[in-house]
């Protein structure tokens, strides 16, 4: 696969429909690869007429895990890097959790490479918009098991996880799951990424400030039953950008299975449609 340079960070990055006329470039949350945007998912978004790109996130899969600290700004850089390596003038953007945040980061910092961003199950930074229950909580902060010790106790850790913070009314099936955790284990593994990709995300504070200077289409889709980055964080970040769509979503979580897909896709593809008749209007 090709790899787009941050000054010494690479990131590895994956391109769908590459005939569409419009991209739209998703980022994906903490620790998490880019095969959480499955290659099923991209072709929906081609299917609409989109082309797909997805990327590892620097500390994650195949891209370059820096020993030393970093902040969601450098994050967002990475992006844009990518869209630099696809050769992308202007992309719409979506993310997800941290994702969310970084394509945050991303229209505040480069606002002329974005035309629309979808902020998926995310927040604005602030801390009163950032409630976990106490279950979804341990997920982050709690170790998995040491897989090389015992690789079956590491599995049904990661599988317990994803039942904690999944959506109860898009449930994974037991194979699926497993499935998921060992393909995801056998691509890459560095749970020292996770650490620093966290102390990237508390550095970079509020930015509701900034958000309401968002001059862009946005719509910001959240799970009413998501229990690690609660509602209140998509209300949240609704409330700060101006003109966005709030679309809270009964029976989903914080994750994306299959079931969820053309709820994503509809809400990816709202934004963008809502730019290009914008930008129709000021060609008019």
């Amino acid at each position: 696969m090709p790899r787009a340079k941050n000054g010494d960070v690479e990131i590895e990055w994956q391109s769908f429909g590459d005939d569409q006329p419009q991209a739209v470039l998703l980022v994906n949350g903490l620790g998490s690869q880019m095969t959480r945007w499955p290659e099923a998912f991209c072709r929906k978004l081609v299917a609409r007429g989109y082309r797909a790109i997805r990327f590892d996130n620097r500390d994650t899969g195949l891209s370059s895990w820096p020993e030393t600290a970093y902040t969601l700004r450098d994050m967002a850089d990475d992006a844009v890097a990518v869209l630099d390596a696809a050769d992308v003038a202007k992309a719409h953007i979506a993310g997800v959790s941290m994702g969310g945040m970084i394509v945050q980061r991303m229209a505040i910092d480069h606002p002329d490479r974005v035309l629309s961003m979808t902020s998926i199950m995310s927040t604005t930074g602030a801390q009163e918009a950032f409630k976990s229950t106490p279950d979804a909580a341990a997920v982050l902060n709690i170790p998995p098991p040491d897989p090389k010790a015992n690789f079956e106790a590491y599995v049904a850790d990661r599988i317990a996880n994803m039942v904690t913070i999944g959506s109860p009314a898009y449930p994974w099936t037991e194979l699926e799951m497993r499935a998921r955790v060992i393909a995801e284990y056998e691509r890459a593994f560095n749970p020292k990424g996770v650490v620093r990709q966290r102390n990237a995300v508390g550095a970079d504070g509020d930015r509701t400030a900034e958000l309401k200077t968002l001059k862009l289409p946005v719509v910001v889709l959240h799970g009413a039953d998501d229990p690690l980055l609660m509602k209140v964080g998509g209300e949240a970040t609704a409330a700060a950008i101006p003109g966005a769509e709030l679309r809270i979503i009964p029976g989903m979580g914080h994750d994306l299975p299959p079931g969820l897909y053309d709820i994503f896709v509809d809400a990816i593809t709202a934004a963008a449609q809502r730019a290009r008749i914008t930008a129709n209007r000021a060609t008019a």
